[in-house]
């Protein structure tokens, strides 16, 4: 990973012409490191991209070194002289997690942690990772709880910091297993991948409590990007790279689908409005129209904001991770 001073990127409006009308410029990131998961395709990379137009500094964390590179490349093609870079991690691995975040903790500053790299075809029999965990949790949230856990000194003296989860329209249509947050038993790939978004939001959410219970200056919230899809999305070689039949499957979903471009908005504005945090409840994003449209302030799945469902979802993170975090 190489690492940067505070980002001197002149400030740009998004080059995205698909992008809705007056939400092409919104937010100036100028001075900001961000630290974006997952950053080499879909939401990730769009996230990355039209951060670094508004002027950010942008750590593409990603799995892979070859698509991490073809990431940088098509975000330095797109914004010249862009402060970007990259750091190796298999956020399913927890010794890549603390590879990692060994090495971004030497960071001075880090103004937004955005918890996005997840697995969305989940396998359709129960796999685990290196560490035992169930795969699709372990990627989607054990392995960003030990990174926030692991990240949250640098946050603590960046003032005004904050960390971004990413939620998802699956949460409003599964039922939390709360006696089996890894699927142990009945695992099915569609619970998996639900349950682990749940999760993932919960923790958001669950945080930010913790956090101002703790009296940290540090904030927490969640974003979901809609129902947004490759085919939608436009062509970007080595990123996004949809091939006809897909091309014409997903225009058949026009009327209730976005890119995910456009899905990227809402986390964008959850990582940059100052206006985020408010004290009627919790901070959450998405689409106007749940599957698609500008970002707004939404109302998340009730059992997301759950104070019994949020205890049992830590006291697992913390017994799979063996990392202790504002307990």
């Amino acid at each position: 990973m190489s690492t940067h001073q505070f980002g001197t990127t002149e400030n740009v409006p998004l080059l995205d012409d698909s992008a809705p009308r007056g939400h092409r410029s919104v937010g100036d990131a100028s001075g900001k490191r961000v630290l974006v998961t997952g950053a080499n395709a879909g939401i990730g990379f769009w996230t990355s991209l039209q951060l670094a137009q508004r002027g950010a500094e942008v750590i593409l964390a990603c799995r892979n070194q070859a698509k991490a590179e073809a990431a940088l490349q098509a975000i330095r093609s797109r914004v010249p002289n862009a402060n970007v870079s990259s750091v190796i991690v298999d956020m399913a691995s927890l010794e890549s997690v603390a590879g990692a975040v060994k090495l971004l903790a030497k960071l001075d500053a880090l103004d937004v942690l955005i918890a996005n790299a997840g697995v969305v075809h989940a396998p359709r029999t129960r796999k685990q990772s290196e560490d035992g965990l169930e795969l699709v949790a372990a990627t989607n949230f054990f392995g960003h709880f030990a990174l926030v856990a692991g990240l949250l000194p640098v946050l603590e003296r960046t003032p005004g910091s904050r960390v971004l989860t990413l939620g998802s329209l699956s949460t409003l249509l599964v039922k939390l297993r709360l006696d089996d947050l890894q699927l142990r038993n009945g695992y099915s790939g569609w619970q998996a991948y639900a349950q682990s978004k749940i999760m993932v939001q919960s923790f958001g959410f669950e945080l930010d409590r913790r956090l101002q219970e703790a009296g940290s200056s540090v904030r927490a919230l969640s974003a979901h990007p809609g129902y947004s899809i490759s085919g939608r999305t436009p062509a970007v070689p080595g990123v996004n790279e949809p091939n006809r039949g897909k091309l014409f499957a997903d225009s058949l979903q026009a009327p209730f689908t976005q890119g995910k471009n456009r899905g990227a908005l809402p986390i964008v504005r959850a990582a940059l409005d100052p206006q985020a945090f408010r004290n009627d409840g919790v901070a959450f994003f998405g689409p106007k129209g749940w599957l698609k449209g500008t970002p707004v302030r939404s109302k998340p799945a009730r059992i997301t904001t759950d104070p019994r469902a949020a205890a049992a979802i830590w006291k697992e993170a913390e017994k799979a991770t063996g990392i202790k975090l504002l307990s």
